[in-house]
């Protein structure tokens, strides 16, 4: 027997959202957190007198950005010798640095002293706040929780998440795979409104991770209960909305070099990661509009920036990552041993599905 409420997690790469089952109104309710918002930045900041967790943290990452934990689950259940971690810390303008059994380790001022954290405690410190809004919300405690992770994370990175759910003070009752919980969720709503069996795609691209499944979902009307059944799954643990700006980001800085012929801005991490906000601010325009413009006052050296970059322009930057986005459905299909005509649905899943979305649609014309 389940002790109170159990709450769904979506621990993200950039973010994270909770989740409950709400038998009154019969349906899942997507929880709020204290500023309104449906999902809360995977973020930790410290300083010298506080620890900050979600948008207080994201909100003084430019001005901290040494102490702005972020991307974690890039780090959690790895080495970091890692060849992803090695590449990540490039892009980072936090410290990580090899602990015991070769687990990376963050590390931080914190109330003016050197502490380290693994990637689970951080990640634990995200889970926890995400506790709190479900906590605040349903005014009880909670103490279980399924979370979500992609389908090609290994046993150590699921291990790891479990591990960082028990810190956080979570009975976690069950792993699943995030495509699984996409499929569910499409299902859910469509399930009573069609006998008929559909064969559905979920391309789901989130802030640091691809997944793609092909899975069958049978209404089960004579049994009253549907039935879903995961065909084939594909995925990268290492593509997502991150990877898509950092060739921004380096346009950006190409452009700064060109004009100004300043070249120590490579080495101001606050200038990088105010120029990574406004690139994240400019990609999401592109999702509706032909271009966007990149300000920012006071970037380097008391020099205001501003730049233009058109979506034909983000795209060729980012061909490479389309094609890798391609491959994967292409080798989910082939793994499915099926063909793109034979899908009736493609759910998108994630903010950054909609970056590749115009190269889905010229895959999947009539889904």
């Amino acid at each position: 027997c389940v002790d109170g409420p159990a709450i769904g997690i979506d621990l993200g790469t950039t973010y994270s959202c909770v989740a409950v089952w709400r038998s009154s109104h019969n349906r899942v309710e997507v929880i709020p957190n204290d500023q309104g918002n449906l999902t809360t930045p995977s973020c930790v900041a410290f300083t010298d007198s506080w620890r900050l967790i979600g948008d207080a943290a994201m909100n003084q990452a430019a001005m901290n950005p040494v102490n702005t934990i972020f991307d974690v689950k890039r780090l959690i259940g790895r080495h970091f010798s890692d060849s992803s971690v090695q590449a990540d810390m490039k892009l980072w303008p936090f410290k990580v640095i090899s602990g015991p059994s070769d687990r990376p380790m963050v590390v931080v001022q914190y109330k003016e002293e050197e502490k380290q954290f693994e990637a689970e405690q951080i990640s634990a410190m995200v889970l926890a706040k995400m506790r709190e809004i479900a906590e605040a919300y349903l005014d009880t405690d909670v103490k279980n929780a399924v979370i979500t992770v992609p389908v090609y994370f290994n046993d150590s990175q699921r291990q790891a998440t479990i591990d960082a759910g028990t810190i956080a003070g979570l009975n976690v009752m069950r792993i699943i795979n995030e495509p699984s919980a996409a499929a569910l969720a499409y299902g859910l709503d469509k399930i009573h409104s069609s006998d008929e069996v559909k064969t559905v795609l979920i391309f789901e691209l989130g802030g640091g991770t691809l997944d793609v499944s092909v899975v069958n979902i049978d209404p089960g009307v004579d049994i009253d209960m549907g039935v879903f059944e995961v065909k084939a799954m594909a995925g990268d643990t290492h593509l997502g909305g991150e990877d898509f700006n950092d060739p921004m980001v380096k346009h950006f800085v190409r452009e700064f070099l060109k004009k100004f012929k300043k070249t120590d801005i490579r080495n101001n991490p606050k200038a990088l990661r105010w120029l990574r906000a406004a690139c994240e601010k400019a990609k999401r325009m592109l999702s509706s509009a032909a271009q966007a413009t990149v300000e920012i006052n006071s970037l380097h050296d008391g020099i205001d920036f501003y730049g233009v970059i058109t979506r034909a322009r983000f795209e060729d930057l980012n061909m490479d990552l389309f094609r890798k986005c391609i491959e994967h459905v292409e080798k989910c299909l082939g793994d499915a041993k099926m063909d793109k005509s034979q899908i009736h649905d493609v759910v998108l899943v994630g903010g950054s599905s909609r970056i590749p979305k115009s190269i889905i649609n010229l895959l999947f014309p009539y889904s």
